[in-house]
C-alpha cells in the first residue's frame, strides 16, 4: 500500500490514534505534518521518530478551531512539502459527561468547534491543493457514539454527528475530482482518552481488566485504527468513497 509521494496533514498527531496514523503512513511512504494544539513535545517526537525511520515529517502547531491559525498551518505545510493530498481529521476533546440541563454552553460550543468546525475549515483550506493531484483523500476520525447518542454527552455527541454531516456531504462533492471522503468510527480505544473514559463509565482503573469483555479479548489499540485509514487512503480503496467503518470489533461483546 505505498503511498510514496503523497503528504499527509494528521490533526491531532502526536499521541495516541493520531500518532499510530501518523507513523502508519509514514510507514506506507507519506510524507507527514503532525498538527498539535499543546502538546507540542508529542507532536515533535513523532516527527521525529518518522524521520528517524527514515521518513519525512514536521510538526506543526494549530488550534484546529481557530481559522486563522488553520490558515496558517497549511501554507507552512504546503510550503514545506508543496502540497497536501491526504487529510485526517483526529483532533478531538471530550465532553463531561453532563445532561444537556448541566452542561455549560461554553463548553458545547468549544467541543462542537473542535469536531465541526476544525474538519469544515482544513477542507476548505487543502481542497485547492488535493484537486491538483492524481488523488486526493479525507478522512474523519469520529466515534461509535453516534450509532446510540447516550444520555450525558450531548456536545461530544453534537460535534461527531457533525463531523460525519461533513464527510456525507463533501464526498458527493468532490468526487469529480478524484478526492475520497470516508469516516472511521472506534470504539473505547486504548488512549489516554480512552483510559479517562474508561474510569468514568466503568470504574476501570486499568484497561487490562477490560480485555475480557471486549472483542478478539482485548481493548482496540490505536494502531488497529490507523490501519483502517491505511487502508482507506491507499489504492487498495480505488472505488470506496462516503463509507463509515466502525472499528469496534462488532460491538459489545454480549449483544
Amino acid at each position: 500500500m505505498t503511498l510514496k509521494g503523497r503528504v499527509a496533514l494528521v490533526t491531532g498527531g502526536g499521541r495516541g490514534i493520531g500518532k499510530a496514523i501518523s507513523m502508519g503512513l509514514a510507514e506506507d511512504g507519506a510524507a507527514v505534518a503532525v498538527n498539535y494544539r499543546k502538546d507540542k513535545e508529542a507532536a515533535e517526537a513523532t516527527a521525529a521518530e518518522i524521520r528517524a525511520a527514515g521518513g519525512r515529517a514536521q510538526a506543526y502547531g494549530a488550534s484546529v478551531d481557530n481559522w486563522d491559525e488553520d490558515a496558517a498551518m497549511v501554507a507552512a505545510v504546503l510550503k514545506d512539502f508543496g502540497h497536501i493530498d491526504i487529510l485526517v481529521n483526529n483532533a478531538g476533546i471530550a465532553s463531561r459527561g453532563q445532561s444537556v440541563h448541566d452542561t455549560d454552553p461554553a463548553e458545547m460550543e468549544r467541543v462542537v468547534r473542535t469536531h465541526a468546525f476544525g474538519p469544515f475549515y482544513l477542507a476548505k483550506l487543502v481542497l485547492d491543493s488535493m484537486r491538483g493531484q492524481p488523488r486526493g483523500d479525507i478522512i474523519a476520525i469520529s466515534s461509535v457514539a453516534t450509532m446510540r447518542f447516550a444520555g450525558n454527552g450531548s456536545p461530544y455527541n453534537m460535534g461527531k454527528a457533525a463531523l460525519e454531516a461533513l464527510a456525507l456531504t463533501l464526498y458527493k462533492e468532490e468526487r469529480q475530482h478524484n478526492i475520497h471522503v470516508n469516516i472511521v468510527a472506534p470504539g473505547l480505544v486504548e488512549t489516554e482518552m480512552g483510559k479517562r473514559l474508561a474510569r468514568a463509565t466503568m470504574g476501570a482503573t486499568d484497561l487490562r481488566e477490560l480485555d475480557k469483555t471486549m472483542p478478539y479479548g482485548h481493548v482496540c489499540q490505536p494502531e488497529e485504527v490507523a490501519d483502517v485509514v491505511r487502508y482507506l487512503v491507499s489504492d487498495r480503496a480505488s472505488y470506496v468513497t462516503g463509507q463509515k467503518i466502525n472499528v469496534d470489533g462488532g460491538g459489545n461483546i454480549w449483544s
